[in-house]
């Protein structure tokens, strides 16, 4: 278990646009998620962790790393909410950087797969609790190519005055942007994937409306990755689910709504439409949220019932328009159905 600090950001907001040519669908769709205050997106609409896998064929794999993962014996575990204490709420927290932040050099001890560049980290950026110490910025002001809004993301983060700041990696992305990190390269996740657009967050949940994919761990992984992923963190044996992996929760699973309320039910919605995927190495089935002092037990307590032999894993390969690129087939799109097929199955 983590202890994160108390998010300094109020939440995610959601906004409806019309797909961009690029995005090869043709109908309108609710985007991924914005960070409120700075119009930044988490990527574009037709990233892949914004893309439904409804539709999407189960994996040849799917019971052989789901039997890794100890699904018929284990539910999933909801990595955040209340801690005990009020000030330090249990989950990963997250800051968007003000516009007149100073920016800091920090030194990575995996420097080679690290962006060396300043980062927005200063003696008040919230850092996670327990050992992992991730600092997650969003910066609406600056950029990491030519677009504003560059995510900043830290793993084993400390900072020092003076220069001294470290850490264990370092990742920025463009938020307006599909662009992967170059293939085998870390990130501040084991996956070499982006951390905040994976979280479940307080907002959406309120919302009803997450539209994007989960973040959550499993404690084998095998020593490969599959796209969108770009590291592995694994071990030689292959019955082990590869980072990047997705899975799919069940459409004909449910709850009551005397056992799961709103909120419960909106996770479950987002687990079916858009499912989780494997980014680090933790205990099985664990999925992340943002440190929020506004989750309550029940609304996390209540998710704590969804058994993992409900899940499937999803072969989404043939969403993969560019190896390099995280944009994604559209469902419903001429492309899609020819590589993907009309229809897939959306159980075991």
């Amino acid at each position: 278990m983590f202890i994160g600090l108390v998010s300094l950001a109020p939440g995610i907001s959601h906004a409806t646009t019309r797909s961009s040519p690029l995005s090869t669908g043709a109908s309108d769709r609710v985007v991924g998620p914005t960070f409120p205050g700075t119009n930044c997106p988490a990527f574009p609409a037709d990233n892949v962790w914004n893309t439904p896998i409804t539709t999407l064929p189960v994996d040849a794999n799917s019971a052989t790393w789901l039997a890794s993962m100890s699904s018929a014996t284990t539910n999933l575990h909801p990595d955040y909410g209340p801690s005990g204490n009020p000030r330090a709420p249990y989950g990963i927290p997250w800051v968007v950087v003000r516009k007149n932040t100073v920016f800091t050099h920090v030194t990575f001890q995996y420097a080679s797969e690290s962006n060396r560049r300043p980062y927005p980290l200063t003696a008040s950026t919230p850092v996670e609790g327990g050992s992992d110490r991730h600092a997650l910025m969003v910066d609406p002001y600056r950029s990491a190519s030519s677009a504003p809004c560059t995510l900043f993301e830290t793993y084993d983060t400390y900072y020092h005055a003076g220069g001294r700041s470290t850490a264990g990696s370092g990742a920025t992305w463009n938020l307006r942007s599909n662009t992967l990190r170059p293939a085998s390269f870390t990130s501040a996740d084991a996956a070499g994937l982006p951390i905040l657009p994976g979280l479940v967050n307080f907002n959406e949940v309120a919302a009803h409306a997450m539209n994007h994919a989960i973040r959550f761990t499993a404690n084998c992984s095998q020593e490969s990755y599959l796209w969108p992923a770009r590291h592995e963190a694994g071990q030689s044996n292959s019955s082990c689910p590869p980072m990047g992996a997705r899975f799919r929760l069940n459409a004909s699973f449910s709850l009551p709504a005397s056992q799961c309320s709103a909120f419960c039910q909106t996770v479950l919605a987002t687990m079916k439409t858009y499912g989780l995927i494997l980014a680090d190495n933790g205990s099985n089935w664990y999925f992340q949220g943002t440190a929020d002092t506004r989750w309550t037990y029940t609304e996390v307590d209540q998710l704590k019932a969804i058994p993992a032999n409900q899940f499937v894993a999803v072969d989404e390969s043939c969403l993969m328009i560019t190896p390099n690129s995280a944009q994604a087939l559209q469902p419903g799109s001429p492309a899609s159905q020819a590589k993907c097929g009309a229809t897939g199955t959306s159980g075991t």
